[in-house]
């Protein structure tokens, strides 16, 4: 499938604008490290076209340790070739996952009785959503998606504060699948403007592990997808592995490139289930 020229420079300026309005950016030699609420924490960047070094990754997790935010890089993989021996050369954990990007959407039904909302800033039933995306993360069975708006799954008051203030500002979206009047699935959309257009990132789709390979997953992300084309210019998501990755394919994604990710050894990267 042929895709536009660009992509991958558009999502790069996506994760550069996305921490602006909750962080400060502090540099670390070639990576960027955004230095905000521990409730909303974002994952060190390298800048484009810059170096990283292993002396890089240690600033940065200075940085993020002295500030008590989980220690988290990301990066392209394709754009940022340096980063990974960088990271492992400090001694963090990396792994890899699918960026996918928008092509062909394919519109999908959920199951019969599957009713779908989209959860406003009041919403009283915000912390069991969120109770919900913790249950699926603790349980990942097949990955579904690596959380790209934050990094970790940090639950309680202060966590639901800046998700409520997100949603009330239209800078996350959050839509529930309800069954016999109980949440089963969840997910968001973050919208970001970068240079007077919309880009949105799909992520944190996560379905009660007793409820998955009913397609509710599929479904739910389906959906985000046609809410978020109704403003943004590209729609993309980072999936949890390969397998989850070709499902996306069906549904009208296309695999664009490779995001790593790099944690402390033993730290949880959260994954959808």
């Amino acid at each position: 499938m042929s895709l536009p020229s660009g992509l991958l420079e558009r999502i790069e300026q996506y994760f550069a604008a996305a921490p602006l309005p909750d962080a400060r950016v502090q540099t670390a030699g070639g990576l960027d490290v955004p230095v905000g609420s521990p409730a909303w924490p974002y994952p060190a960047r390298p800048r484009p076209g810059a170096p990283v070094t292993a002396d890089d990754v240690r600033a940065a997790v200075a940085l993020q340790e002295a500030a008590g935010l989980p220690v988290a890089l990301e990066w392209i993989c394709e754009t940022a070739p340096t980063v990974e021996a960088a990271a492992r050369a400090v001694g963090l954990t990396v792994d890899s996952s699918p960026l996918l990007v928008v092509a062909d959407p394919v519109d999908l039904l959920l199951p019969h009785g599957v009713r779908l909302y989209l959860v406003g800033a009041d919403d009283p039933e915000l912390p069991r959503y969120e109770r919900l995306v913790s249950i699926a993360f603790a349980n990942p069975g097949p990955r579904s998606q690596a959380g790209g708006a934050g990094v970790g799954v940090a639950l309680g008051s202060p966590r639901t504060a800046v998700l409520r203030e997100r949603i009330a500002t239209g800078r996350t979206v959050m839509m529930v699948a309800v069954e016999d009047g109980e949440p089963v699935a969840v997910g968001t959309h973050h919208p970001v403007d970068v240079d007077g257009a919309e880009i949105t990132e799909i992520a944190g789709v996560a379905t009660l592990p007793r409820l998955r390979g009913r397609g509710l997953g599929a479904g739910l992300a389906s959906a985000l997808t046609a809410h978020a084309r109704e403003t943004a210019d590209l729609v993309f998501l980072v999936a949890g592995d390969d397998d989850v990755a070709r499902v996306y394919e069906r549904t009208g994604f296309a695999w664009l490139a490779t995001v790593g990710v790099a944690d402390l050894p033993g730290g949880v990267v959260p994954d959808a289930g």
